[in-house]
């Protein structure tokens, strides 16, 4: 069986502080990958990922996703690179096209294309190539450089989407592609029979390329708590996802309801029209034992990594320890 890669993301939504503490522990529970999300609005990934790169040694760090529409390629390419030297090299850098964008008027024109200049853009910087780039979307005048070095030529990069064609861009490209808002195993199938296709047309082998899931977390002893917490918090995501699921058939008027209250603030009324079988599809909650058999389910569809969302339990710190303590060796132990 393929390793396991089990990661916790976290919302850019803390103090200094809590994400040391949020940090430290995963790193004592032995989690592989911490993730910062780069949500429209909420603080930008770099700060809570440098805070978390002091106070750890081990765990690989990155945003999970950082957008090409509203920061220019060489400003990811720092960013990229401050976290890798701050973490010794331990940084990975995500990008997907993001949504909500037309709330502040960025349209979103060639989505492929504009990813693909990117990564060019950003392995050329990193790489320390003066050669220039023209591209469609983007152009480098030639000798335009970074003006330190790079701890890396290049760091790992995930892609994130939902859609086939980005998929087999990132197949392509990417080392790793994640499926954010999706605790599907089903998504995760097809995510990876598109990504084992794309890859090896590519001349790339498809084990080179990572499938991650990840999606709201919420995990108690008190299982039915957590559901009803998880419920709340998916809200907000299940208006924007649920359509790309390609895999899933959802009532469109229970969607368009529930996509009403996201958008009036009313995530409470949104998350009590969620059934629990449709719960299950774009979130891991329950007990210990109920969210370590969702994510082995994951697993089994052909992910390798999954991805513990935002909150993590009814505090965060506690879902990141029973995540910690009960999740993960539960996970660990199936590994053959």
């Amino acid at each position: 069986m393929t390793q396991r890669l089990i990661g916790l993301g976290v919302q850019s939504d803390k103090t200094a502080g809590e994400y040391a503490a949020i940090a430290e522990l995963a790193e004592q529970h032995g989690f592989d990958v911490l993730s910062v999300f780069g949500d429209l609005m909420y603080q930008p990934p770099i700060f809570p990922l440098l805070v978390a790169a002091q106070h750890t040694r081990r765990i690989k760090l990155g945003p999970a996703c950082l957008n090409p529409y509203t920061m220019h390629p060489a400003e990811i390419a720092g960013q990229a690179a401050a976290l890798d030297i701050a973490s010794g090299g331990r940084a990975y850098l995500g990008l997907a096209r993001g949504t909500w964008l037309d709330q502040v008027g960025v349209p979103q024109a060639r989505p492929l294309r504009r990813l693909r200049e990117t990564v060019d853009v950003v392995n050329l910087l990193l790489g320390q190539d003066p050669a220039g780039y023209t591209g469609r979307e983007l152009t480098i005048a030639a000798g335009t450089a970074l003006r330190y070095t790079p701890l890396r030529p290049r760091v790992p990069l995930l892609i994130g989407t939902w859609g086939q064609k980005t998929a087999e861009l990132a197949a392509a490209v990417a080392d790793d592609i994640k499926v954010g808002g999706s605790a599907n195993p089903a998504m995760a199938k097809t995510m990876r029979a598109w990504v084992d296709t794309a890859a090896a047309a590519a001349g790339r082998s498809p084990a080179d390329v990572g499938v991650t899931l990840g999606a709201v977390t919420v995990v108690d002893e008190d299982g039915a708590a957590a559901r009803r917490l998880a419920r709340t918090e998916v809200a907000m995501y299940i208006a924007v996802v649920a359509d790309l699921d390609p895999t899933v058939e959802i009532d469109p008027e229970l969607l368009t309801r529930v996509q009403q209250h996201v958008a009036r603030g009313e995530h409470d009324a949104a998350g009590a029209l969620i059934s629990g079988d449709l719960l299950d599809l774009f979130a891991f909650s329950g007990t210990p034992e109920q969210v370590a058999a969702q994510a082995d389910a994951v697993f089994a569809a052909g992910a390798s990594r999954v991805e513990f969302g935002t909150p993590h339990g009814l505090t965060p710190m506690s879902g990141v320890d029973l995540l910690g303590r009960r999740v993960l060796p539960a996970l660990r132990a199936t590994i053959g």
